[in-house]
Parts: C-alpha cells; sequence; structure tokens
C-alpha cells in the first residue's frame, strides 16, 4: 500500500490526465470544423485554378476502390462536422470518380504546389525513375580489395528525408575495407527528394516497391544485397526484403514503426498509436494535426514547401551561411499529395503486412538486426521490443540517449562502424555469394 504522502501527487496526475484529455477533445473538435470549412474552400480553390476539383477523403470509400491498396486510415478518420454534410460539401459518387480519372497521369503539379526548378525537375526526365546516389568501390575493378566480388548494399531514407540521410552521414565515414569491396545505393523514394512526385500515384507498398524494383534492383540486376532503413523506410524495406528473400543477406531497421495487430483494424490502430489526438507532447500533436487533417496539412505544406525557397534565403540570411543543413533543405522537398498518402497507405497501410513479411524473413533466416534510440519519441521503443518478440533471432539495440534522428546522426562514425560489423559477419549467410 503507498504511503498517504504519496496520494497528493497521485491525485495531481490523475487531474492533469484529465484536463489534458478535456483540452485534447476541445482543441480537436475545433480542428474538425475547420478542417470542413477547408474542404470547401479547396474545393473551390481547385475548380478556379485547374477546372476541376481532385477529390479528398472526406468521405466514405465507395465500392471498389482498390480496398486492398488504400489504407483505411484515409477514410476512417472521423470527423463529427464531416458527418453532418454542410452545403457545399463533397459528396463521393460519380462526379467526384469522374474527375479523378480526369486527373489521371497528369505531370502538371498543383498549383498549391511549388514549381522551381528543383522540384519539377523528374518531370521533365524521359523514364520516370527514382533519383539515387550510387557509391562504387574504390576499384575500377569488379572484384574487391580481397579478390572477392563486390557487396550491395540498399539504404532506404524515413518520413520526410531523402537519400542525404545517407550520403551525408554512413557515407562519409565508411572503412577503406568496405569502400573497396561494397557498393552502396542511397535512394529518394517516390514522393521525396529529387525522386518524381506523380499527382496520379496514391503511394502504396506496392508503387514504392515497384519503382526501386525498376529504378535500382533490375537496371543493376542485383542477384543479392544488404538493407539498411530508418523510420518509415523500414515497412517498405521489409516489402522488399520479403519479395526478395533469397537475395537479401541481411536488413538492418532503424527505428521501425512495428506494433503487432490483427489485420482488421491494424492501420487505425497505428494511427492512434503513432498520431493520436493529443496536444502532448508536441511532437505527437504535430503528427496528428498533419495525419488526421488532410486539408489543414496541405494549408502547411502551401505555406512551407510550396515557399521553401524563401525559407531557406531567410535561413541563410539569418544564419549567414551559403549552404543550410541538409535536414533543412529534405524537409520541404515533398507534395502534400505524395506525403500524405505515404503517411496512410506505407506507415499505416502497411501495418497489416509486416506479421507476413517478418515471418517470411524467419522462414528464409534472414540475419536481422534493429536499432532505435532509448529517447525517440516519434516511435515508441515498445516497436523494437515487439519484433524481438516475434523474430527471436533478432539483434536488438537500444542506443542510449539518442532520440529518433539522434540515433543516426549523434554518432556517425559509430552508427558506420555497426553497419559494416553486420554486413561483414553475413557477407556468407546461408552460401549466398554476392551479386
Amino acid at each position: 500500500m503507498l504511503p498517504a504522502s504519496n496520494f497528493p501527487g497521485k491525485w495531481a496526475g490523475y487531474l492533469v490526465e484529465i484536463l489534458h484529455v478535456i483540452l485534447s477533445f476541445i482543441v480537436f473538435l475545433g480542428l474538425d470544423f475547420l478542417e470542413t470549412l477547408l474542404c470547401i474552400m479547396y474545393r473551390c480553390l481547385d475548380e478556379f485554378f485547374e477546372g476541376k476539383a481532385p477529390h479528398c477523403y472526406c468521405e466514405k470509400r465507395t465500392a471498389g476502390e482498390e480496398e486492398n491498396e488504400l489504407s483505411e486510415t484515409l477514410y476512417g478518420r472521423k470527423n463529427l462536422f464531416g458527418q453532418m454534410r454542410f452545403p457545399g460539401y463533397p459528396r463521393r459518387g460519380k462526379e467526384c470518380d469522374k474527375v479523378t480519372s480526369d486527373h489521371q497521369h497528369q505531370l502538371v503539379n498543383r498549383w498549391s504546389d511549388c514549381g522551381c526548378e528543383s522540384c519539377v525537375s523528374w518531370m521533365k526526365a524521359g523514364a520516370q525513375k527514382l533519383h539515387f546516389v550510387v557509391k562504387e568501390p574504390s576499384q575500377d575493378s569488379s572484384e574487391g580489395s580481397n579478390g572477392n566480388p563486390i557487396e550491395n548494399v540498399i539504404f532506404l531514407h524515413g518520413f520526410l528525408c531523402s537519400s542525404s540521410i545517407w550520403t551525408e552521414t554512413v557515407f562519409q565515414n565508411l572503412s577503406e575495407s568496405v569502400k573497396g569491396k561494397y557498393r552502396l545505393f542511397a535512394i529518394d523514394l517516390l514522393g521525396f527528394g529529387k525522386s518524381p512526385k506523380p499527382r496520379d500515384s496514391l503511394y502504396t507498398l506496392r508503387e514504392h516497391l515497384d519503382m526501386i524494383e525498376q529504378s535500382v534492383i533490375c537496371p543493376f540486376d542485383l542477384k543479392s544485397f544488404n538493407l539498411v532503413a530508418h523510420s518509415m523506410g523500414c515497412i517498405i524495406a521489409l516489402a522488399v526484403a520479403a519479395k526478395y528473400s533469397k537475395s537479401v543477406k541481411s536488413i538492418t531497421l532503424v527505428a521501425p514503426p512495428y506494433l503487432p495487430s490483427s489485420k482488421d483494424g491494424a492501420s487505425l490502430a497505428v494511427l492512434n498509436r503513432l498520431a493520436g489526438r493529443r496536444l502532448w507532447p508536441p511532437l505527437l500533436f504535430g503528427a496528428a494535426f498533419m495525419s488526421w487533417y488532410e486539408h489543414l496539412g496541405r494549408c502547411v505544406c502551401f505555406f512551407v514547401c510550396r515557399n521553401h525557397r524563401a525559407w531557406e534565403s531567410l535561413l541563410k540570411l539569418l544564419t549567414r551561411r551559403r549552404d543550410l543543413n541538409f535536414i533543412i533543405m529534405d524537409l520541404p522537398r515533398h507534395t502534400h499529395h505524395s506525403a500524405w498518402h505515404s503517411m496512410h497507405n506505407v506507415i499505416c497501410g502497411g501495418a497489416k503486412y509486416m506479421d507476413e513479411y517478418l515471418e517470411s524473413l524467419i522462414e528464409n533466416k534472414v540475419k536481422l538486426n534493429v536499432i532505435q534510440g532509448d529517447r525517440d519519441q516519434v516511435i515508441p521503443i515498445e516497436c523494437s521490443i515487439n519484433i524481438r518478440r516475434k523474430v527471436p533471432n533478432a539483434e536488438v539495440a537500444i542506443v542510449p540517449n539518442a532520440d529518433h534522428n539522434s540515433v543516426i546522426l549523434g554518432g556517425e562514425k559509430d552508427f558506420t562502424e555497426t553497419l559494416e560489423q553486420i554486413w561483414v559477419s553475413s557477407a556468407d549467410i546461408n552460401g549466398r555469394g554476392p551479386g
């Protein structure tokens, strides 16, 4: 039994939590109302600037809408005011479906997206493939310094990042032995960095996987490779590993978003866990704001992404620096359409496939490593623990005093050394020869 002196603090904690719940309800109720008004506003603006408005996800899906491809969170987010159907509120039906089909395969960017040379350069490319950076072995021959065939490593970044998180960290800290034997591929995922951001894409797991195949795996004829991924990229990496389980030598997941649950309701469970409608902590509130509100999120992207050149110029002026940190440069290099769909169709929608992917790795004895910081406020630490429970042979390393990003950025040399040890130890796993 607790001492009497602990009761005041215990009741104070209860009162604070109750107050937090009440304030969260009030704030998000107000955001629900604002989202409903913005839905009508954007519909009018889209029709004014583009002639027709693409459909949004403010109403329930209609029959036959790629139910296996789309996350249930796209249409399953509750909005009290949206359900009231105010005058002018869009109704899903034949008209909206026709508008959507009319917009298919358009390369012209939205009026609310940035149209600078950097953001639309992908539209000029003949074949729409992902942008990636290749670091070839230091020697010109097809064999490494010890006469062994070259090993391959594919890097996949997380949400709102790009290949820069790897080229500016791991690529800069490789040992000489790895430089001479390994070929590294750092990819900009579909919708991010310098890769294509098509308006007709729904950024499903299948589309991300197809683009990685078409851009890297098939053109370079990769018979075997290692995988390294961070955050959202972990889900895509598991999809790649499950399909190429006979070719993957090792897979390293950094802060993987894995919450085991049944397929029914798995996507909504992830949304509520990773982006719950709460005011505190601030990171959770920000995630909820951008994940629950399609039109409010579009306002943020219009303000930040469409005007990224102005923000960059201002930051350069204030910091008196010619070049800004790559994280700042990466943050606005997407469209609301690509980020919104990747959040829901990959992070949330991918939840129903995660167990299947992990079971495939277990069956094929693929070496699985997990790394996460103990101060990660974006992905709960329980995610790594869940993987250890699901895959008993998985090696899980919890990095002390590291958060979601500093687990990589805080100790680049140590992180790179850890990756190299994983690659070397799995070089001859199951007798697979490098390719």
